[in-house]
C-alpha cells in the first residue's frame, strides 16, 4: 500500500475522530463551560493521565518502539514472542504506575495549579481519582497501535479513537438529560454532587478505555494473537531501554514546562470573579489547543506516521539517500497545508471559538488563545516530522537537546508573563510564547538534521515555504473579506451570531480561502498543489 493511500486512510478517521470530538467539546463546553472554574478543574484532573503517561512511557513508545518492531520481524517467529513479552511488561508497567499515580491525585492537583481555594482543589481532585485510571489505557492504546504501525497497518491506530469520541458523547448526552447544563459556571463549584462528578468523569475514563480495547481486534485481523509472556531475560529490550533514556529525558523536560504552563494559567482561576467569562484560563488554552491540533492530527500526524516506518527501514538499510528523499517529501506536504491551516484558522478564530462559547467576552478571550497558538502550526508540524527521522536513525539525543533549548525558553518566558502580564492577556500570552519558542525550536532541529544525514538546501523547502506563505497571505486576504460580507466579528453578527451561523461561516469562507491558497499556488508552480488536487478529486469519485 502507498504512502499517500496510508496517510489517506489514517486522515479519514482522524477527520472523524476529530469532527466527533468537537461535538464532544461543545458538548462539555455547554455542560460546564469554558471559561468557569468547574471547567478548568475538570481541565486539569483530565489532563493529568495524559502528563503522567508522557513522563513514565510516552517517550519509548513514540521514539523507539517501531524501529525495534521492525527489526523483530526477522526472528524465527517472525516477532510474536518479542511483540508478547513486550506487551506483558507494558502492561504491568501500566498498571502499577496507574495504581500510585490515583492515589497520589490529591497531590498532582496541588502540583499542577497555583492559589487555588479549597472547594476548587476538591472539585478537581475528585475529578482526578475518575480520571487517572485513564492512563492505563492510554499506554495500552499507544502499545497495541505502534505495533499495528510497525505492521503497516495504520488505519485501526487513527480509527480507534472515533469509539472514544462516541462513549464520550454518549456519556454527556446522558449528563445532559440528568443535570442539565451550565455554560456560564452558575452552579457553585462547592454544590457539585457525587453522582454529577462520577459520570461526567467516568465518561470521559471509559471512552479512552474503548479506544484501547477494541485495537486488539485489529490485532487478530492482521494475524497477531497476544499470549502473555513473562520471560523478560534476553529477549532485547536493553537495546530499547537504552535508546530511550534520552527520550524519556526529553519527555520530563517537556513536562516540567507543561507543569508551568498550566501553573501560571491557573493564576487566573484564583483571580478571577464568580461567573466571569471573559478571562481565559486552563479549560480556554484546551480548547483553543484542540482547534490548533486539528490540522497537525488529521495533515501532519497521518503524513509522519505513514512516512515513519518507510524511514526507519531505510535508515535500517544504510540508504541516507532514501531517508531524505522521503523526509523532504513529508516536509513539502506538511508545509502545504499547515500554511493553509494556519491562514484559515487565524482568519476564522473567532466563528471557530464561538462554537465553544456562547457569551461574545468569551468567544474573543478563546480566539485571541487560539491566534496565538496557531502563528506557530508550522514549526510545530516540522518539528514532529523531524523528530520522526531522528527516532528512524535511533538518535534520541539531539531531539532531547533542541527540546530542552525550548523548554528553557518557555519556563523563562512563562514565569516572566506570570509576573508581569494583565490577567486577560495572560493565557495567549502563554500561546504566543509557545509558538516563538517552537519557531527556535524547529530551526535548530533543522540545522541538527543537517549535520546528521547532510544538507537538505538542495531540495529547495524554504523557496516552497515563502512561495506557500505568499498564497497564504492572499487566501487570508480574499478570506477576510469574505468574512465581512457576513457582518465580521462584532456583537450580533452572522459570523458569530449561533453556533449554526458559525459553522456556516467557517464553511463558506474556509472553502473559498482553500480555492484561492490552490489557485496561487499552481500559478507559483507549486507541485504538491496539483497532487493536493488530484487527491480531492479521487476522494470526491469515490
Amino acid at each position: 500500500m502507498s504512502v499517500a493511500k496510508n496517510s489517506l486512510i489514517m486522515a479519514s478517521g482522524t477527520v472523524l475522530s476529530r469532527i466527533l470530538g468537537f461535538i464532544r467539546a461543545v458538548m462539555l463546553a455547554g455542560v460546564i463551560g469554558v471559561t468557569t472554574n468547574a471547567a478548568d478543574a475538570f481541565g486539569v484532573a483530565n489532563q493529568l493521565p495524559n502528563n503522567v503517561y508522557a513522563i513514565i512511557v510516552g517517550g519509548v513508545l513514540n521514539a523507539v518502539l517501531v524501529p525495534q518492531i521492525v527489526r523483530s520481524k526477522s526472528h524465527a517467529d517472525g516477532g510474536k514472542g518479542y511483540i508478547d513479552r513486550l506487551l506483558t511488561l507494558a502492561i504491568l508497567v501500566f498498571g502499577v504506575v496507574t495504581i500510585l499515580a490515583t492515589i497520589a491525585s490529591p497531590l498532582l492537583i496541588h502540583l499542577y495549579t497555583h492559589s487555588w481555594s479549597n472547594s476548587q482543589l476538591a472539585l478537581a481532585t475528585a475529578f482526578a481519582y475518575w480520571c487517572l485510571p485513564q492512563l492505563f489505557f492510554y499506554g495500552l492504546y499507544s502499545m497495541l497501535g505502534e505495533v499495528l504501525n510497525a505492521r503497516s497497518a495504520f488505519g485501526p491506530y487513527m480509527w480507534a479513537p472515533v469509539v472514544n469520541n462516541i462513549v464520550s458523547i454518549a456519556g454527556l448526552g446522558a449528563y445532559i438529560w440528568i443535570f442539565g447544563v451550565d455554560p456560564t459556571g452558575k452552579q457553585n463549584i462547592s454544590d457539585w454532587s457525587d453522582n454529577q462528578i462520577t459520570l461526567l468523569a467516568i465518561s470521559a475514563t471509559l471512552g479512552v478505555a474503548a479506544q484501547a480495547l477494541i485495537l486488539f481486534v485489529s490485532w487478530r485481523r492482521i494475524g497477531l494473537h497476544y499470549k502473555p509472556n513473562f520471560k523478560f531475560r534476553g529477549f532485547g529490550l536493553r537495546p530499547a531501554l537504552k535508546a530511550a533514556t534520552w527520550t524519556l529525558a526529553m519527555v520530563m523536560v517537556t513536562q516540567v514546562g507543561g507543569l508551568v504552563q498550566t501553573a501560571v494559567a491557573s493564576i487566573t482561576v484564583s483571580h478571577r470573579t464568580e461567573n466571569e467569562v471573559g478571562v481565559a484560563s486552563i479549560a480556554a488554552m484546551s480548547i483553543a489547543w484542540l482547534i490548533f491540533m486539528l490540522p497537525h492530527s488529521v495533515a501532519t500526524v497521518s503524513i509522519a506516521t505513514a512516512y515513519f516506518t518507510k524511514i526507519s527501514t531505510h535508515a535500517h538499510e544504510g540508504r541516507l539517500d532514501l531517508v531524505k528523499a522521503d523526509l523532504v517529501t513529508g516536509l513539502r506536504l506538511i508545509s502545504v497545508i499547515s500554511v493553509l491551516s494556519s491562514a484559515v484558522l487565524m482568519v476564522l478564530a473567532f466563528p471557530f471559538s464561538r462554537i465553544f462559547v456562547g457569551e461574545f467576552d468569551g468567544m474573543i478571550a478563546l480566539g485571541l488563545v487560539v491566534m496565538a497558538f496557531v502563528v506557530g502550526l508550522v514549526p510545530f508540524s516540522f518539528v514532529f516530522m523531524m523528530q520522526k527521522a531522528f527516532y528512524a536513525l535511533e538518535d534520541t539525543k539531539s531531539p532531547f537537546w533542541f527540546t530542552v533549548g525550548q523548554t528553557a525558553l518557555y519556563i523563562v518566558g512563562a514565569l516572566l508573563m506570570g509576573a508581569f502580564l494583565p490577567l486577560e492577556w495572560l493565557v495567549a500570552g502563554l500561546a504566543l510564547l509557545m509558538s516563538f519558542t517552537v519557531l527556535v525550536q524547529a530551526r535548530v532541529a533543522y540545522v541538527l538534521l543537517g549535520r546528521r544525514i547532510g544538507s537538505l538546501k538542495e531540495f529547495k523547502i524554504t523557496a516552497l515555504n515563502i512561495r506557500a506563505y505568499i498564497a497564504g497571505i492572499i487566501a487570508a486576504a480574499a478570506g477576510f473579506g469574505v468574512l465581512q460580507l457576513f457582518g465580521g466579528i462584532r456583537v450580533g453578527s452572522f459570523a458569530v451570531a449561533t453556533v449554526v451561523s458559525s459553522l456556516t461561516t467557517c464553511a463558506i469562507v474556509g472553502a473559498a480561502m482553500a480555492v484561492v491558497y490552490l489557485g496561487v499556488l499552481m500559478l507559483l508552480k507549486v507541485d504538491e498543489a496539483n497532487s493536493a488536487i488530484q487527491t480531492a478529486k479521487g476522494i470526491l469519485r469515490r
